[in-house]
């Protein structure tokens, strides 16, 4: 009876032991669980704000202080209302009436400093100005280029392409640069003085066609002694009225 007792009391204490021993590992394997749900999101939150500290922080981009080309031709602390155009915008009205005066309103560009008559310095200004297109001022208020290429001395007289610019201190409407058909007037350096004075005295030997280049019809005159004095006479009229000019087209000084 006593053997039988022990044998159970020791099978309660190996189920004790068995269960005490479950119970730990089922409780480590759920405190093992817990720390891994913890850790994550606090590691989450780390790469978070280390991904955020390594990033550059954003500042806006200074506005640049170069100074615009235009501030070259524009003089300092000069009238406003004298401005060259490039120097100035303007609320240009189309709608003014052609060759009357026109009021504009004007304001000058970043970098241009100018002044009124007396002496203050303003942004805000107004000009008048003769109410037409640049290309129809006077010649005296652009500037076109020349061309070598085209003959003074014809019938019809020649023209040619040019480019015209206005003038710094002109206001007009519409585009400064335009192009425009002009006479030929360069000039080579030739006198029509010199020209004519030579026709009279020395015609019959050629000595005018010579001097205005004219090389063929100088030996012509040469050899047939002025025409026997006809084509001389002929010549003295034509370059007295100015028909017959230098070779090279260019118009008399």
């Amino acid at each position: 009876m006593a053997a039988r007792r022990w044998r159970r009391a020791l099978r309660g204490l190996c189920g004790a032991a068995l269960f005490l021993s479950q119970l730990s590992v089922l409780s480590g394997r759920a405190g093992s669980l817990m720390t891994t749900k913890l850790s994550q999101p606090q590691s989450t939150l780390a790469k978070s704000l280390t991904s955020t500290s390594t990033n550059a922080p954003y500042f806006k981009a200074s506005e640049s202080t170069e100074i615009p080309p235009y501030v070259t031709n524009c003089p300092s602390n000069g009238l406003c209302s004298r401005l060259p155009p490039d120097c100035m915008t303007c609320n240009t009205n189309y709608s003014c009436v052609y060759g009357k005066p026109a009021t504009f309103d004007c304001k000058v560009k970043p970098h241009v400093h100018c002044v009124d008559e007396n002496n203050h310095e303003q942004e805000n200004f107004t000009i008048n100005i003769t109410c037409q297109f640049c290309w129809q001022l006077a010649t005296s208020d652009y500037v076109c280029t020349n061309s070598t290429n085209c003959m003074t001395v014809s019938c019809p007289r020649q023209r040619y392409n040019a480019t015209c610019t206005v003038r710094d201190h002109i206001h007009c409407l519409g585009n400064r640069v335009f192009p425009k058909m002009l006479y030929c007037n360069w000039t080579g350096g030739y006198k029509w003085s010199t020209a004519l004075a030579l026709s009279i005295t020395l015609g019959g030997f050629g000595a005018d066609r010579f001097y205005l280049g004219q090389w063929r019809e100088g030996l012509g005159k040469l050899f047939s002694f002025g025409g026997l004095g006809i084509w001389t006479l002929i010549d003295v009229l034509l370059i007295g009225v100015g028909y017959v000019g230098p070779a090279d087209g260019s118009l008399y000084i």
